[in-house]
């Protein structure tokens, strides 16, 4: 089920944000990850548009858009290749006609996934808060 973001949910996102990112991220430094948790809790689930996938009664993924910018798809690694992520990119793409995002390129796992769902690489960049390589990636609803 695909629930719309409250902010008593804020506590659950941020586990479900910390514990898919130390798989999926294990490069970033402790002091990295402390700074984004800070923001993602502070700022970006404010002002984002936020959906919630739940399996059982459990919230067990997230997506974060900004605009057309996906800033965050997580799904907690013993729910993940259940098909919630496409799901959630489903609910995006019922109100947004594309979505862009980058992701690490150290992360070979999540740029699969964004490619068997129809994304395309557009560019490589540094990320500037991170300092790692990003690829940016784009999905138009056709």
């Amino acid at each position: 089920m695909i629930l719309p973001y409250s902010s008593s949910d804020k506590v659950q996102v941020l586990h479900i944000w910390k514990t898919a990112s130390a798989i999926s991220h294990p490069f970033l430094s402790e002091d990295l990850v402390n700074q984004a948790e800070a923001m993602i809790r502070d700022q970006l689930l404010d002002m984002a548009e936020v959906w919630i996938a739940e399996h059982q009664g459990e919230k067990v993924g997230f997506i974060a858009l900004i605009g057309d910018e996906v800033g965050g798809l997580f799904i907690l690694p013993q729910n993940q290749g259940q098909g919630i992520g496409r799901r959630l990119l489903e609910q995006a793409l019922k109100t947004h006609s594309e979505l862009t995002l980058s992701v690490f390129t150290q992360n070979p796992k999540a740029q699969g996934f964004y490619r068997s769902v129809g994304f395309k690489e557009t560019a490589r960049i540094t990320s500037e808060f991170f300092g790692h390589e990003e690829i940016r990636m784009h999905l138009s609803k056709v």
